[in-house]
Formats: C-alpha cells, structure tokens, sequence
C-alpha cells in the first residue's frame, strides 16, 4: 500500500539552452510559461539567475563534477548554502582502480548526510559510473547510493540492444530501484541524442519504446516504495558544440526547445502507466 502520493516534477536543464533563440521575455519566463516545474543549474551556480528563478515560484537543482573526495564537500556546503534541492554528479573520469572510486563514492555519501543535501552521481561516460556491471557491483558495498539515471550513455555507449536488452534492464534493477533523478534525453544504438519527431510517431519507435521502459521502471519503484519527496525528470537535450545534437548541412537536427516538450510528454504517460501498475 502506497501511503504518500507520488508526484513528478519536470524541469529544465540550463545548459541545454546554449545556443537557442531567447525567446523575448526571456528564458526563465519561457521556462514558466512552458510548465515546467524548475530548472537546474550547473556549476558554478550564478546567485542572479537563482534569484531570477525563484522570483519565476520555480524549483531550483543543480549539477557538479566530483574529481577529488574533497569537491563533494565543496559542492554539498555550495548547494545547502544556496538551498538547492539536490545536485546531479559526474563522479571520476572512469580509469579510477576500485579503491580511488570507492573513495570518491564515500566522500558523496559523506557530504550529503553532512550537509542534508541529496547528491545523485550520474550514469554518465567519462565517469565511474559509466559502465553496467561496475555500478552493480559498487551497490554490494554502498547500498544508499542514489542515482540519477542518465540512461543515454548506457543505452548507446553499452550499446544496450547488442544481446538481450530485457536482461540487461534486469541486470541493472539495483541501480532502477535508486533512481532518484532521470535526465531527459533519447538516442539510438549509435547516436545518443536524437530527433524522436511528435509523440504520436515517436511512440512507434523501438529505441523510444526502451527509453519508456527505463523510465517506466524508475516510476514503478518510485511510486511503490513510499518515498515522500517528488521524483524529478529534466529534460536535457544539449546543443551540437557539445557532440549531442547532431548538425546536417550547419543546422541541427530538431528544435531542442520543442524535443524536450515530446519527452515531458512521454515522461508524464510512462508516470501514468507505472501509477496504473502500482496503485491499481
């Protein structure tokens, strides 16, 4: 029996701005105006667009890079002075042996309880996180680590449709059920951001349909395991000088702006689905 009611806040990364047309009552109008719930910044967070956001009644989360157990102390004593709600992590750069990992997931862990601020390391390549079977076998050890579950860089840097993609989603049901935090974008076997089209096509497509899946999942355990605090999904679909939107003849392929609404839309049925699942 669930006893709390589950909500899902949808916000919208700052960064994935860069490089679209400010519309003319500018960003944090168009953020509210949108109906998105907040938005989250990345480091180093600048106090006037807080302020900005705040005065929009938008919800504020931001993001850090941990390379040093002392950076998550820097970032947790940041974020609590700044009162933000959580922040997303990309912890290491990925070559760590086991014992300079472990040490940075402590320094996470240690940070976050000192300061009450919620830390999610991030799925993400170029991290210590980036491979499947690694991030499991750190859950053996560190049982309250809580993800952000930026399953792009799985589904195509592991290539997750190359042998039995439902397995695969078994395997990492450990990681699923810490999902605290889930960064909107979608991409195929070979491309990790790419144009999906309007809802009503992109449901048709496969790799769209594995995406839902992950989320799907994600929402099932959330709504199921009578944790109180909102889940929250934010849309980050990042411009081509970052290697994410993919560019034909100068131009990128799709209008972020209006791709992010496809995925809020997508995110808002896949929350449905599991509260039909779990609550019926």
């Amino acid at each position: 029996m669930v006893n709390h009611e589950p909500r899902l806040r949808c916000y919208q990364n700052w960064l994935a701005l860069d490089g679209m047309v400010q519309p003319r009552a500018g960003w944090m109008q168009a953020i509210q105006d949108a109906g998105y719930d907040g938005v989250q910044f990345i480091e180093p967070l600048d106090p006037a667009l807080v302020e900005q956001a705040r005065s929009c009644g938008l919800g504020i989360c931001g993001s850090g890079r941990v390379n040093l157990p002392e950076d998550a102390e820097r970032l947790a004593r940041e974020a609590r002075l700044a009162d933000l709600e959580c922040l997303t992590l990309h912890v290491g750069w990925g070559y760590e042996n086991d014992d300079e990992a472990m040490a940075l997931i402590e320094a996470v862990l240690t940070a976050s309880s000192k300061h009450s601020v919620p830390l999610y390391v991030e799925t993400h390549r170029a991290t210590i996180f980036q491979d499947m079977w690694r991030t499991v076998r750190f859950l053996d050890r560190f049982s309250t680590l809580e993800f952000n579950g930026d399953f792009s860089h799985w589904y195509t840097g592991s290539e997750m449709v190359y042998g039995d993609f439902h397995k695969k989603v078994a395997f990492i049901q450990p990681v699923i059920n810490r999902v605290r935090f889930i960064h909107g974008r979608i991409g195929n076997p070979g491309c990790m951001q790419v144009d999906i089209g309007a809802a009503s096509e992109a449901r048709k497509l496969s790799f769209v349909q594995h995406f839902c899946t992950l989320w799907t999942k994600v929402f099932e355990n959330y709504i199921g395991s009578g944790i109180q605090k909102p889940i929250t999904f934010t849309t980050e679909l990042l411009a081509a000088n970052l290697f994410y939107a993919r560019e034909f003849d100068g131009e990128e392929e799709s209008d972020r702006w209006s791709q992010s609404r496809v995925l809020i839309e997508l995110a808002k049925e896949c929350f449905a689905t599991a509260q039909k699942e779990v609550l019926s």
